[in-house]
C-alpha cells in the first residue's frame, strides 16, 4: 500500500484502508455508492460483469480483475442485488474478457464492453459517437443506460482508488 495506515486502526472491514483512516467522510460515501452498484442494478448479471471487468482492466486493479460479482459481494454482505439478475458467468466468460475474446459474448455484452472501454479511456469520443449510441440504444432502455454509466463510473473511480494507492495488492477479500 502506497498510504500507511496502522493494523490498529483497521477494524475488520474487508475494504479498510487510508480513506477509513484520513478521509473517511468521503471514503464512506464512496463505498455505500459501490454498494449501491451491486444492490440496485438491474442489469443482467453477465452485462453488468462484462463492463464491470472491461473497466477493471482498463483501472489495472487486481482485485477488479480477480473479483466476481456472484461469488464476492455475499462477502460484503449483500444478499441480493445484481447477483440475482440471471445467467452467473463461469470462469471462461473472465478468462476470455481478460485475454480480450469477445467472441462468446451477445450483442447486448459486447456493447456494454465497448461501453466500458469508451467511457474509461474515450469518453468524448463516447458522447459524440452518434452510430455507436444508435446500436447502443437498439438493445439498452434508457434506464439501462443510465444504470450501466453509473456503474461504470463506480468501478473506474474506486477502482482507480484501490490501484493507484496500492490497496488491490493486499485487500483480503
Amino acid at each position: 500500500m502506497r498510504i500507511e495506515v496502522a493494523k490498529s486502526n483497521q477494524d475488520g472491514n474487508l475494504m479498510a484502508g487510508p480513506g477509513d483512516v484520513y478521509a473517511p467522510e468521503i471514503s464512506s460515501a464512496g463505498n455505500e455508492f459501490a454498494s449501491a452498484i451491486y444492490r440496485h442494478s438491474r442489469l443482467p448479471l453477465r452485462t453488468f460483469e462484462a463492463a464491470r471487468m472491461a473497466t477493471a482492466i482498463i483501472n489495472g486493479c487486481l482485485i477488479c480483475k480477480n473479483w466476481r460479482a456472484h461469488r464476492d459481494v455475499p462477502k460484503l454482505g449483500i444478499e441480493t442485488g445484481v447477483i440475482d439478475n440471471g445467467e452467473i458467468p463461469d470462469e471462461d466468460f473472465y478468462q476470455a474478457l481478460l485475454n480480450n475474446d469477445l467472441s462468446t459474448l451477445d450483442i447486448k455484452e459486447r456493447l456494454a464492453v465497448e461501453f466500458a472501454r469508451l467511457m474509461g479511456t474515450a469518453p468524448q469520443e463516447l458522447s459524440a459517437n452518434d452510430d455507436f449510441w444508435s446500436e447502443l440504444k437498439s438493445s439498452f432502455t434508457d434506464a439501462e443506460i443510465t444504470d450501466l454509466t453509473y456503474s461504470v463510473a463506480g468501478w473506474m473511480g474506486m477502482g482507480r482508488v484501490f490501484h493507484v494507492l496500492g490497496m488491490d495488492q493486499n485487500c483480503s477479500i
